[in-house]
């Protein structure tokens, strides 16, 4: 899927369709531990602001629409602010890279509701301030 693929070692355009930017990496990918504590992080931050179980995030069904709809923006948050490849995080979260890519479409669609935008915009913005922090404190 020629649209959503990564350029190793400079700018990537994701999601072309919506506009979105995002930066690989120094070096072109993520290490698979890189890759899994960002996850984490996610599962975490959008378990508590969504109020549903961290571990339903993961279940293999869909579960309730609140709980799928919190899937799909962590899905989102992942491909979008952490540049984590569709793949990666179908592999995450058990499910094929084409339903990744379903929720982000699905995600960039209700961003024309302004409350769910300015939600979201604080989530990513949450996001990076502590992706910024982890790559400050493993320069030190």
């Amino acid at each position: 899927m020629s649209e959503f693929a990564f350029q190793a070692n400079h700018t990537a355009t994701c999601f072309k369709t919506y506009g979105h930017r995002s930066k690989m990496p120094a070096g072109g990918t993520l290490s698979k531990i890189e890759t899994r504590a960002k996850m984490r992080f996610i599962d975490n931050l959008v378990a508590q602001v969504f109020h549903v179980p961290r571990c339903e995030l993961c279940a293999p069904t869909r579960r309730a629409a609140r709980t799928a709809f919190a899937r799909q923006v962590a899905m989102y948050l992942a491909h979008v602010v952490c540049a984590v490849t569709l793949t990666h995080i179908g592999k995450y979260y058990g499910r094929d890279r084409t339903t990744v890519a379903h929720a982000c479409r699905t995600v960039e669609d209700r961003r024309d509701d302004p409350n769910l935008d300015v939600f979201l915009d604080f989530l990513e913005g949450a996001l990076r301030a502590w992706v910024q922090a982890q790559s400050r404190s493993e320069a030190a």
